[in-house]
């Protein structure tokens, strides 16, 4: 056995030599491996041989020469954890940059740890102000409590808006709700965006001008800018990164070990035969790329046709909790029994944490199917992905998308290895230029002369135009002002002049709209209908389902989701569609409200109407403000609901903040919280573990 290690060992000095780093690390990380499988200690050349690659963390000390106990030390940095940890060797070069002062654009393998990164400035720095802007919610909850636990003894840690300031602040949002605070806050020590490839509208074409809009505006704020992203090849010239150090690092932490089986399968049964085939072989977790919610139904029905239920506690309990709280006849909630779970964009948040938290468990779930939202929400990863469909939503998977999904394969210290299993035909590799056009949507939001260098002549004049009308429509002054406190939420200048224009031609069609405000959701049909058609095909079904849904959902506090669910049988919703409109009433319909209200404020003063208490309605999913907002920290309505009917918290007090419920918890404590709950039952108490392991504080030094 040392004999074959000897010669492995041979293998990769040999490629050292020959300038082949790269595939010198991959050969290492796999006899790294071999060592865990059969048990075996490092001896001093394979530690030497891990200094020469740069994987310092995996450095053993205790089998080591002085020299490379000595890198082991040297490398180590405070990262807010209870002892210093030791970065690799990109790491470090990457820390030290950031240390200097330097904007940097940093391209990365999934695997690189760059969160570590960031936790290491904010420890040394110690910086004021830091913004962090993330793709999704989820992936706000999972920084929030990875900072929370380090940071929060010294740092307000901020995810929702209206939250009132502190000497030091961490922001951690999705681009939109960031832009909530750019009136609010002076200056950002540091603006750090977290997979910025997003403002190419080639990956993201809804949401890329919202992240441009934030990385202009909120950039113009920030003394120093970190913009992080897998797999980008080079960055076309562009004004939003042009005072940024492209950095490219193909450091890979595991090795990927590639299984294309597509050419044994000729058709959907093989693959399935296939599929179950792979599952049965690796006791390992496995996550399953879908690529779209039709893919996600097929694997349902084939799971669900294939296995019983198993003798799992923890999974029975939440299985039984589903049916309780969500419906009886949900799919999921009969393939948790089977050990399998489901993320994807459109679940209530927490239902999403707890399955990535369950996945992590060692006895939790063992399958998880995904669409791409598990690489855009989560940096959760497994032993085994298995690519099922080479789609993403009706587009074909490209390159870079397909990169960044094996990249789940394999983890740091817990597997060396990641098995890819690829059931259909991949994408041609290629190279990812990212090219960051500046978008029309978001023309109207800009200064034209503080703003004309970025645009071109087409757009300089589009913008003139727009400008023009604006004023024709609100007045220059109000125009104005509108455009300074970048009072609109939405980031579409086109929707934006549609509602001016209406509420100017049409204003008697408005009469009434403040009746929105009282409680009478049988009264609000025709002001739904005449809001909704302000930006028709944007709501996912049609207009008489919507309004009928809002109407419903109402009742989100009062009544449960069952009963909720069976009043909206008739018009054919059922639980994934919920979520799907729900999901829709708190941000699209809440943001065209917000910016109909801010127009019509100005457009028909003399009726003196204001719709902000509706917005809050609609915003809050017509939650509690603060229930609403415990569940991006993982708690479900349901529990919340709980707590509010035991008096543990009233969460009608209008003087509630999110921090001062997370305080208010902290100071009772877990145990005490349950003690007082009334009717929770054992998988309730699962949850609120985890939620309280996501407020606590691990760091208390000053």
């Amino acid at each position: 056995m040392q004999e074959q290690v000897f010669d492995r060992c041979h293998i990769i000095n040999e490629l050292l030599i020959g300038n082949q780093e790269n595939e010198a690390r991959q050969e290492l990380i796999k006899l790294l491996d071999y060592h865990s499988t059969n048990e075996l200690a490092y001896n001093p050349l394979v530690n030497h041989l891990i200094r020469e690659t740069g994987l310092f963390p995996y450095l053993d000390p205790e089998t080591s020469n002085w020299e490379e106990r000595f890198i082991y030390n040297a490398f180590k940095v405070d990262v807010g954890e209870e002892k210093p940890l030791t970065l690799h060797r990109e790491q470090s070069f990457l820390l030290k940059s950031l240390l200097e002062g330097k904007n940097i654009a940093v391209s990365a393998p999934t695997s690189f740890g760059k969160s570590f990164v960031i936790d290491a400035y904010i420890k040394i720095k110690k910086p004021h102000n830091v913004l962090i802007i993330v793709p999704t919610l989820a992936l706000t909850d999972e920084t929030r409590r990875r900072l929370y636990k380090k940071f929060a003894h010294e740092y307000k840690i901020i995810t929702t808006s209206d939250v009132e300031l502190s000497d030091k602040n961490i922001f951690i949002f999705p681009q939109e709700r960031a832009m909530n605070y750019i009136n609010i806050v002076e200056s950002f020590d540091i603006m750090i965006v977290d997979e910025f490839y997003k403002a190419s509208s080639k990956f993201d074409k809804e949401r890329s001008p919202s992240l441009i809009r934030a990385m202009i505006r909120l950039g113009a704020k920030s003394n120093q800018k970190y913009y992080l992203a897998p797999n980008i090849t080079s960055i076309d010239s562009n004004p939003f990164t042009e005072d940024m150090e492209f950095i490219r690092l193909d450091f890979n932490t595991v090795f990927l070990e590639k299984h294309e089986l597509y050419d044994q399968i000729n058709n959907n049964e093989e693959k399935s035969v296939k599929l179950l085939e792979i599952l049965s072989k690796n006791r390992g977790k496995s996550l399953i790329y879908a690529g779209t919610y039709s893919n996600i139904d097929s694997l349902t029905y084939l799971f669900l046709d294939t296995y019983e239920p198993v003798q799992n506690e923890l999974l029975e309990m939440f299985a039984q909790w589903l049916a309780k709280n969500y419906d009886v006849n949900w799919s999921l909630t009969k393939l948790i029994s089977r050990e399998i779970g489901v993320h994807n964009g459109r679940l209530h948040r927490s239902l999403s944490q707890i399955q990535v938290k369950l996945f992590e468990e060692e006895t939790g779930i063992r399958n998880l199917i995904s669409t791409s939202s598990i690489i855009e929400g989560v940096n959760t990863s497994a032993e085994n992905v298995i690519i099922w469909r080479n789609r993403k939503g009706s587009a074909k998977l490209d390159d870079f998308t397909y990169k960044n999904i094996i990249g789940r394969g394999g983890r740091m210290f817990k597997h060396f290895i990641g098995k890819i299993y690829i059931l259909e035909v991949p994408p041609i590799e290629s190279q990812t230029q990212l090219d960051i056009p500046f978008p029309d949507e978001i023309l109207g939001d800009l200064d034209d002369t503080k703003y004309e260098g970025l645009l071109t002549k087409e757009q300089v004049a589009k913008l003139k135009i727009y400008n023009d009308e604006m004023c024709d429509l609100i007045g220059f002054q109000v125009y104005e002002e509108l455009k300074a406190e970048s009072a609109f939420q939405s980031s579409n200048y086109e929707l934006i002049k549609t509602i001016a224009i209406d509420l100017t031609r049409n204003p008697t069609e408005w009469n009434g709209l403040y009746y929105l405000n009282e409680f009478k959701p049988q009264d609000w049909d025709r002001l739904l209908y005449k809001i909704l058609k302000l930006q028709p095909g944007n709501w996912d079904t049609g207009y008489k389902t919507f309004v009928e849904f809002i109407k419903i959902m109402a009742y989100n506090w009062s009544k449960s989701i069952p009963k909720l669910l069976k009043e909206l049988e008739d018009y054919d919703v059922g639980i994934d569609k919920f979520f799907l409109l729900e999901r829709n009433v708190t941000y699209k319909f809440s943001a065209l409200l917000n910016d109909l209200n801010t127009l019509q404020k100005r457009i028909l003063k003399d009726k003196q109407y204001d719709i902000s208490k509706f917005i809050k309605w609609c915003s809050n999913a017509f939650l509690p403000k603060v229930v609403f907002q415990l569940e991006e920290y993982g708690l479900p309505r349901m529990i919340s609901k709980k707590l509010h009917e035991s008096n543990v918290i009233d969460f009608y007090n209008s003087e509630l903040t999110i921090h001062s419920v997370v305080e208010h918890l902290n100071e009772i404590g877990k145990e005490m919280t349950i003690e007082r709950t009334n009717n929770l039952d054992e998988f309730d108490k699962y949850i609120l573990d985890y939620f309280f392991d996501g407020i606590k504080i691990t760091n208390t030094q000053q």
